[in-house]
């Protein structure tokens, strides 16, 4: 009797008690309305389903909902949103009236849900990465597309609704399988995760999830969250493992059989599982997974086996009818073969199709398969999809097994309508694998089995599209780049200049890059220069006059722009038009007059819109906001940079070269206004995209992380995009910025003259006079002077004036900055303005005490709306008036303090907190906790504020002055210790107190 091993309830949760205990606890809250996540990490085998299993039954036993979807492994691009999909499905079919309602309020759901399709697309530009745009055969884009952002928030909402009335748990299996889209997804339910009764669990292979794979980077960032704990699921150890066997087992086993099959399994109940269906003595069994598997299904008939290869090749749950097809057996023969199967717990029947158990066997059995029985089945399924519509998906599942299948024909034109399919869904990454697909088998077509329309240059494009969309700049460059060298010599002169002129704009996105675009853009120019207006030669000039304003030719930038205008109203070439606006309008905010900049840039987005030029209208919108942004107009800057970014992700640019920018932009903006993210989310850019772009919006972000006082995380941040200052300059400036703040917060002052001096060098290499040096400098000064300072405290002059002349050569440096810089509206802007007076205040504190009217004009400069820089300022402008003896301290730290507890600014917070307790001012809302001391302490808090300082080798005229009083009355103060204490001299004075436990050095 062979020994079969129970599957599903049945299978015995064997040391797990720990791991359902937290399961049940995490649903717990959620029916409380504190929404969690768990990510269950462990070895393929190791249980996951099963856990998963006993969750559901337990969360379906308390009347909760319970939503389950899978994910597939259908090799490079996926199916974007499948486990999704599969899990909402029974949402779009409940009778529940409640839950149809909450399905039918939410049209974009129609992506995901069987009954629903993608909105159609209408006639838009697809542009390339900046200002591109695609003409003649050009791809449409949804105009009125939903976007990710959309669908996203569609999927919160009905989980949400539907959980008012009963809690809902979402399990996600094979996560290490997700697609790019699914763990967008993912990613934007847990990072809001708030109230909702809702509970999201995840599990996947955590041996498949290796450095580079596109889940790790995913995971890293959500463990963070503090709605999303993980759960690591280890194999049994030996005694488990026996347990395990023991219980499995239908009938007793010996102990050698039990303790066998316990060491061979290595603790992984599925290997448990295997070896025990293989028999009882187990002894024949070879050692590897693979042929264990094979080996159980050797007991199976040849029908039998036959169908497990045909389901092998699926890869997915598979039909009756489907099967029936590519095996091609009888009904009865084929149900006979599959009661096998699934008897003895092989296959398993959900939603009345047949996958296997375990993804693993399926494994096994298909790298068993013989070549040529692999390409029939493939052709097999191929042939079926073909005639049978497969919904959402089809085009993805024809092109993966017309290509297994070496159907290359076929699959050719299946990967273009994949890719079709992958962009309206908003899943570029997926779209970008199809485009790479077709292209590795574009050769093996003969030109006649082509998609018409298609050639290998617009492929390139097509490639270089993508990449750009979804954030990888750098392979954008490499497909543009192969595309002018795929021009042919007879290639008309309008097609070569668009394929010279698009390498020109994305070179743009690259640092480093701008003399070979400059040379592109010109070589596009060469070839349409002697020709009639047309749409190309307008697209041309409107990249030329970018070019050229970026050249500081201000002169010629505005005769290409307007001949560019006069060549596209005179072809229709709209987008084209816009194009050049944007720098019309740019050029005027450089010559000093906003309102006609404001004027050409919203006509610019208008007519961009209209004419469906997405990247033209993203870029309008960026240099709107920048326009407002450079006059500090703050709250008319931040509208329309969250403008910008919502309508980037509405239509599928948020990765391009200005969504980017908005982004970016709108992160810094929010810094600056006093407006910080709660949610780390905010400081992440979506997984896939390169390093370069997640970089640039972490060092904006780790701009928040220093001014909470999360150092350590700042400090885990920072090396890596130290890696990518050659990147972009403004990685460099944020992420230094960031560095130079966070070792003097830290007090490591030395540190943050050596980063300030490493910064400066660097960027002097990059561009001389940077504006951005003048907050460099005004960031690292007051690091100088409290070197200074201490070295004046002991007596080292000379150290003294060394510290004081880095501190002038960083005062020249920015001044420099201000007299050389290029400010992009012709004069220095109110925040340039605030760092030059900030500059000026700190080095007013190199020598001495800094002048308290220096802080306080920094700060009312500021009064723009910077509400962080200018409490930083107050804060340093009251410790000027304490140290001067004027009035008005209090009122500065106050003001300080109240921004500082609203924005969570810890190192500020405590930095105006401490310096209050020494000057005795106190602050509304603080509490004047008394300081811990021994049950018998004659001395009162003042005096021991003095002796502590005496401790630290001060003289009395460096105690008044950090206590800010008088030298005399620390001279009082030392003599009334001494006479309580007994002592005759200071040091012995010093020595009683902590011999008595009365004194304790401040750290």
């Amino acid at each position: 009797m062979h020994l079969v091993p129970r599957l599903g309830s049945g299978i015995p949760l064997v040391a797990r008690t720990q791991e359902m205990r937290r399961l049940r606890a995490a649903f717990a809250r959620a029916e409380r309305g504190e929404a969690g996540a768990v990510l269950i990490a462990g070895d393929a085998g190791v249980g996951k389903t099963r856990l998963l299993t006993a969750l559901g039954e337990h969360v379906a036993g308390c009347g909760g909902l319970v939503l389950t979807g899978r994910c597939i492994d259908v090799r490079d691009g996926g199916l974007p949103y499948l486990p999704f999909a599969e899990a909402l499905a029974p949402l779009g079919s409940s009778a529940d009236p409640a839950v149809s309602a909450a399905v039918r309020a939410r049209s974009a759901l129609g992506m995901l849900l069987p009954q629903g399709d993608p909105r159609p697309a209408a006639t838009g530009d697809h542009g390339q990465v900046s200002e591109g745009e695609r003409e003649g055969g050009r791809r449409v884009r949804p105009e009125q597309d939903l976007g990710q952002l959309q669908l996203f928030d569609a999927v919160l909402g009905v989980l949400t609704e539907v959980g008012q009335e009963r809690p809902v748990v979402v399990l996600l299996e094979d996560l290490h399988w997700a697609d790019s889209s699914t763990r967008n997804l993912l990613s934007f339910l847990l990072s809001r995760l708030r109230a909702q009764r809702l509970l999201v669990v995840g599990s996947y292979r955590e041996e498949d999830v290796h450095r580079r794979h596109p889940l790790r980077g995913l995971l890293s960032e959500l463990v963070r969250l503090n709605t999303v704990e993980q759960l690591s699921l280890a194999p049994f150890g030996p005694a488990d493992a026996r347990a395990f066997v023991a219980a499995l087992a239908e009938e007793p086993l010996s102990p050698d059989v039990v303790a066998d099959i316990a060491k061979r399994s290595e603790g992984n109940p599925f290997f448990v599982e295997e070896l025990l269906a293989t028999g009882a003595d187990c002894q024949d069994l070879p050692a590897g997974l693979a042929e264990v598997l094979l080996a159980r299904l050797e007991r199976f008939p040849a029908e039998t086996r036959r169908v497990l290869r045909v389901i092998s090749v699926a890869n997915e749950s598979v039909s009756h009818a489907a099967l029936a097809q590519v095996a091609g057996i009888g009904d009865l023969e084929l149900d006979e073969a599959l009661r096998e199967a699934v008897q003895h717990h092989v296959l398993v029947i959900e939603r009345g199709f047949y996958t296997f158990r375990h993804a693993l066997l399926q494994e096994a059995v298909y790298a068993d398969l013989l070549p040529g029985e692999r390409t029939r089945m493939h052709a097999g399924y191929a042939a079926r999809i073909k005639s049978m519509p497969q919904g959402r998906g089809h085009d993805a599942k024809l092109a993966f097994h017309s290509l297994e299948s070496r159907d290359f024909d076929t699959a050719l034109s299946a990967l273009l309508r994949a890719a079709d399919e992958a962009e309206k869904l908003g899943a570029p990454g997926a779209a970008l694998r199809h485009i790479e697909q077709a292209q590795s088998i574009w050769d093996a077509v003969a030109p006649e089995n082509r998609p018409e329309g298609v050639d290998e240059l617009k492929l390139l494009s097509e490639a270089s599209y993508f990449a750009g969309t979804s954030g990888e700049p750098e392979r954008a460059v490499a497909y543009a780049r192969s595309a002018t060298e795929a021009l042919k010599p007879d290639a008309s002169p309008e097609h070569a200049a668009k394929v010279w002129r698009r390498l020109a704009e994305t070179l743009l996105t690259l640092e480093g890059t701008f003399d070979e675009a400059v040379r592109a853009i010109e070589r596009a120019w060469e070839l349409v220069a002697d020709r009639e207006p047309s749409g190309a030669r307008a697209w041309v000039l409107a990249s030329r006059a970018g070019f050229q304003r970026l050249l500081d030719q201000p002169a010629e930038a505005l005769a290409s722009a307007h001949t560019a205008v006069a060549d596209a109203r005179a072809v229709g070439a709209v987008g084209a038009e816009a194009s050049a606006l944007v720098t019309l309008g740019t050029l005027a905010d450089g010559a000093g007059d906003p309102v006609e900049a404001r004027e050409r840039l919203c006509e610019a987005e208008r007519k961009a819109h209209n004419a469906g030029a997405l990247n033209v209208e993203i870029r309008a919108m960026y240099f709107l906001a920048l326009s407002y942004d450079d006059q500090a107009e703050m709250d008319l800057a931040l509208a329309h940079a969250a403008r910008g970014v919502e309508r980037a992700e509405a239509v599928g640019l948020t990765w391009s070269a200005y969504g980017l920018e908005l982004r970016a932009r709108l992160l810094y903006l929010r810094y600056l206004s006093g407006d910080w993210p709660k949610e780390d989310a905010a400081g992440r850019a979506r997984r896939g995209v390169s390093s370069a772009v997640a970089a640039r919006i972490l060092a904006n972000w780790v701009l928040f992380l220093v001014g909470r006082g999360r150092f350590a995380d700042a400090a885990k941040a920072l090396p890596g995009l130290r890696q990518q200052w050659m990147a972009d300059p403004q990685i460099a400036l944020s992420a230094g910025d960031a560095a130079i703040e966070l070792a003097a917060w830290r007090g490591e002052h030395a540190e943050a003259l050596r980063i300030t001096d490493e910064l400066v060098s660097w960027l002097e290499k990059v561009e001389t006079a940077l504006l951005g040096g003048i907050r460099i400098v005004a960031l690292a000064i007051p690091s100088a002077a409290a070197l200074a300072a201490e070295a004046r405290a002991k007596g080292d002059l000379a150290a003294a004036d060394r510290f004081v002349a880095v501190g002038r050569r960083l005062v020249e440096h920015g001044r420099r900055c201000a007299a050389e810089g290029h400010p992009r509206s012709g004069t220095i802007g109110p925040e340039g303005r605030a760092w030059l007076a900030r500059m000026e205040a700190a080095a007013s504190g190199l020598e001495g005490p800094a002048d308290p009217e220096l802080w306080g004009a920094a700060a009312e400069a500021y009064s723009y709306g910077a509400v962080y820089e200018q409490a930083v300022c107050r804060w340093r402008q009251g410790e000027a008036l304490l140290a001067a003896g004027q009035p008005g301290a209090a009122e500065a730290l106050e003001a300080a303090h109240s921004v500082a507890v609203k924005l969570d600014a810890v190192p500020l917070r405590d930095a105006v907190r401490e310096l209050a307790h020494r000057a005795r001012v106190e602050l509304a809302g603080v509490e004047v906790v008394p300081v811990a001391r021994a049950q018998v302490n004659p001395l009162t808090d003042r005096e021991r504020d003095v002796l502590e300082r005496v401790a630290l080798g001060r003289t009395n005229r460096q105690v008044g002055e950090e206590l800010y009083i008088s030298e005399k009355t620390v001279s009082v103060h030392l003599s009334r210790v001494m006479a309580k204490l007994g002592a005759s001299r200071r040091a012995e004075a010093v020595a009683i107190a902590y011999d008595r436990g009365l004194l304790t050095v401040p750290e």
